[in-house]
């Protein structure tokens, strides 16, 4: 999920999908209820704080791509925008790569987004767990740790794909930043895809946007295979949408530029 700056107009990502917290270092999760106490004295080890900022005033429209943007040339690691009720509420979280990445983002406060202006300020890690919990308990991936509203219904969140008209052509958007072809073709081993029409797209740097196409050998296929909506690939859930050829085409012309 590791993601860097460098980006592209054209592509929007949400990010609504488990994060990883185990792989990274700063994501260490105490066990048991008295949970890691580092040494504060003496010489003792002490943790670099959790690198995460907390942004409020965000445009409605924003995405992933344009939080990219907006921090240009630092290493992001993972983007939350938060949604309450449903609708993006303007406020988001940024991990970084490390503590220092965070002040230089400080530097950024009060830089306009479009005609908004971006407040970003410091934030605690729990806050950020306290958020994806939200999200994750929102999309009706359970957490057992988190108490909170139901979420909506299978049958309810689902409608609206069952009713959209289908081609032969499937949209993957959640996917890890470091996916392979191969790990696509594993994702849907049962179902009939066009081997060579599996198109990642990527950002002008070459890398990921975590999006892909997928080509299946008929448009009943492609439905067929709508059942494997939000299942992982890796420690993210992979969300599933109907496209078109001239969609797919327009990713991968935007993927040479």
């Amino acid at each position: 999920m590791l993601g860097s700056g460098g980006v592209s107009d054209g592509y929007e990502v949400r990010s609504k999908r488990p994060r990883m917290m185990d792989s990274n270092p700063y994501f260490a999760v105490s066990s048991g209820t008295s949970g890691f106490q580092p040494y504060s004295y003496g010489g003792g080890y002490q943790p670099p704080a959790f690198p995460v900022a907390r942004l409020r005033g965000l445009p409605f429209n924003c995405t992933d791509i344009d939080i990219f943007k907006f921090f240009a040339g630092l290493d992001i690691v993972d983007v939350l925008l938060v949604n309450k009720n449903g609708r993006f509420s303007g406020e988001a979280f940024v991990v970084f790569a490390g503590p220092m990445q965070v002040e230089f983002a400080l530097h950024r406060d009060r830089q306009n987004m479009g005609r908004r202006y971006v407040e970003v300020f410091r934030c605690k890690r729990q806050d950020y767990y306290n958020a994806v919990a939200a999200e994750v308990n929102y999309e009706g991936i359970y957490d057992n740790d988190y108490q909170g509203s139901p979420p909506p219904s299978k049958s309810k969140r689902f409608s609206d794909k069952d009713q959209m008209e289908y081609t032969e052509i499937l949209k993957m958007r959640g996917l890890p930043f470091s996916v392979k072809k191969s790990e696509i073709l594993d994702f849907f081993g049962e179902f009939k895809v066009v081997e060579d029409r599996v198109h990642i797209a990527c950002r002008p740097d070459g890398k990921s946007t975590g999006e892909a196409y997928v080509e299946f050998v008929s448009a009943e296929e492609a439905k067929k295979a709508m059942c494997k909506d939000k299942m992982t690939i890796g420690s993210r859930y992979v969300e599933l949408f109907p496209s078109t050829p001239d969609e797919a085409r327009r990713a991968e012309s935007r993927s040479r530029q």
